[in-house]
């Protein structure tokens, strides 16, 4: 990926093989480009908590969030609480965190801004 393209307009791309998880320092990178998402190391993901302010609202972004997982091709754990969603990515053909992870997670927080 092009660190001229911003994450949030990156597309997806089909990731298979370790040779695309991302090294610490790429991750440290990209973690300060989507805000207030947190490495999760035991996992080799990345989470976020999105609150909400009930739950029509809650289910409204993951419906929106099930759209981007579809046309990405690239889909998140979620825990779908009344007031919030945990939002988890890691690319398990990859064992670990890629590329595609960070550009997902840039497009979930689009849906809140």
């Amino acid at each position: 990926m092009s660190d001229l393209i911003p994450l949030h307009q990156a597309r997806c791309l089909p990731l298979k093989g370790k040779e695309h998880r991302l090294t610490p320092a790429r991750i440290a990178e990209l973690l300060r480009q989507v805000n207030g998402w947190q490495l999760v190391e035991n996992d080799h993901a990345i989470s976020k908590t999105f609150h909400f302010a009930d739950y029509h609202r809650t289910l409204a972004f993951v419906n929106a969030l099930a759209y981007i997982a579809h046309r990405e091709d690239h889909h998140p754990d979620l825990g779908v609480h009344y007031d919030r969603v945990v939002v988890r990515y890691s690319t398990h053909d990859a064992g670990g965190l890629s590329e595609n992870d960070f550009i997902c997670a840039a497009k979930a927080d689009q849906l809140t801004e």
